[in-house]
């Protein structure tokens, strides 16, 4: 099978097409034909440096996000899904193991149906930030009412962060340039404030108390604190820890602890069917131009998702 990976970490450039043998579905697991896979961040940050098991050897294969046709069902899999049924998946990389390649094999309690109305590039960019977005809205564990600050707003998962945090009955208080205003309006947030170091002291001069909580999706760091109320929490994206100041509490996600966790994806694909997400694909490439893609990914200013086609 064609895959696209690196046999040695560097820029873009290392980039390059691979031919893999076929991988098989085993038990409780199911084979998907890629059709398109997401470009995100983490598969540059993968691609630049030592990130795989201690075990994995090249070539490597990145990429957490998918969407096509379910191909083969591993023996005694338990699913309601059939060969040739359009689905997304969230992909672990492992070593070879990831979304870049014409076939992928995930566990089934990763795999739903795609929004029917969605292409294969709108229903790959929701599964991997769709449920970083839900697990960070479910670990600060707001009530209806209550006030949530995003920062990052206008990112993959600030974006449906902004919109599930509507669609849970909480007031958003997000952040974005001059440019993406309108955009983050349209994303739902109640009050649009601009980006950047002082966002904090802009949330307390709508939200005098500070926040209920926060998801850090532009990585301010222990500045976000400033932007919520004592006792509150920060939920950040990339393994940061504050500093306990004003016992706010910071609370570092991997989205790996959701990548079998169905029902919360099959709960995105519905909301994205029932227009409360909105899948936003920039550009797609390709798969032989992955370099291009990756280039264009760390050039920063894409509103929307780069996709791979396959």
């Amino acid at each position: 099978m064609k895959a696209v990976g690196f046999t040695e970490f560097g820029g873009p450039e290392v980039l390059r097409l691979l031919e893999l043998p076929a991988p098989e579905a085993g038990a409780g697991e199911i084979r998907i034909r890629v059709h398109a896979a997401t470009v995100n961040a983490v598969d540059a940050l993968q691609r630049g440096g030592p990130s795989a098991s201690p075990d994995a050897r090249p070539p490597f294969v990145p990429g957490m996000d998918a969407a096509g046709v379910v191909d083969q069902i591993g023996p005694g899999t338990d699913t309601d899904l059939t060969v040739g049924d359009r689905v997304m998946t969230i992909v672990v990389p492992n070593g070879a193991h990831g979304a870049y390649a014409e076939q992928v094999v995930v566990p089934a309690q990763s795999v739903v149906r795609a929004p029917h109305d969605a292409t294969d590039a709108q229903a790959a960019s929701l599964p991997m930030n769709g449920l970083a977005a839900r697990l960070a809205l479910d670990t600060l564990g707001l009530k209806a009412g209550q006030t949530v600050a995003i920062t990052g707003a206008v990112g993959a998962v600030g974006g449906y962060a902004v919109q599930l945090a509507k669609a849970d009955g909480l007031r958003v208080v997000a952040d974005a340039s001059e440019q993406d205003e309108a955009l983050v309006k349209e994303l739902g947030a109640d009050v649009v404030l601009r980006r950047g170091t002082e966002f904090p002291e802009r949330v307390r001069g709508e939200v005098p108390d500070g926040a209920d909580g926060l998801v850090d999706g532009a990585l301010l760091g222990d500045i976000a604190a400033r932007a919520v109320r004592d006792g509150g929490r920060v939920v950040t994206l990339r393994g940061y820890n504050g500093s306990g100041e004003r016992n706010v509490v910071f609370e570092p996600v991997v989205v790996f602890r959701y990548a079998q966790e169905r029902a919360k994806l099959d709960q995105l694909r519905q909301q994205a069917e029932d227009g409360r997400l909105t899948l936003r694909v920039a550009k797609t490439f390709p798969a032989e131009q992955a370099a291009e893609a990756h280039r264009l990914l760390s050039a920063g200013g894409v509103r929307g998702r780069l996709v791979l086609t396959f």
